[in-house]
């Protein structure tokens, strides 16, 4: 007796990241996973610095020269529009999660107020710690 044949069956593929033209609401929404793992990073960092700040003045100073650095202020940088790029977009998916904001347009709109306000706000408070601190 012969094995029945086996038929493969032609299925539609799913549709993947090389079918879509990237939109701003899929880069925004990648970012802001992308944002949560940075930090997850910074988080990381922060209970560092407080463990060199408990750990005495020569640990404390080490920890800051690396962070007063270039690289250092990048990474601050960095850290600091994750942060506000993060609770803006938060803000927006609040508002969605109301029911608000869905047509097309509404959602657009509300993508480049998270990628612009993250910036400005990350500019603000860049701007307000400099002039504190006297460097500007």
């Amino acid at each position: 007796m012969a094995a029945p044949e086996s038929r493969v069956r032609e299925r539609p593929l799913s549709p993947h990241l090389q079918v879509y033209r990237k939109q701003v609401q899929m880069m925004t929404s990648i970012t802001h996973r992308i944002t949560g793992v940075i930090l997850a990073g910074g988080a990381l960092a922060f209970v560092y610095g407080l463990a060199a700040l408990a750990a005495g003045q020569t640990r404390w100073d080490g920890f800051t020269a690396c962070l007063g650095g270039p690289l250092g202020r990048l990474l601050l940088l960095g850290v600091s529009w994750a942060l506000a790029y993060h609770l803006v977009n938060g803000i927006r998916h609040l508002v969605q999660d109301t029911g608000h904001g869905f047509a097309i347009p509404d959602f657009v709109r509300s993508s480049w107020v998270s990628v612009i306000g993250s910036v400005l706000l990350t500019a603000l408070g860049w701007g307000i710690v400099l002039m504190h601190w006297g460097q500007v």
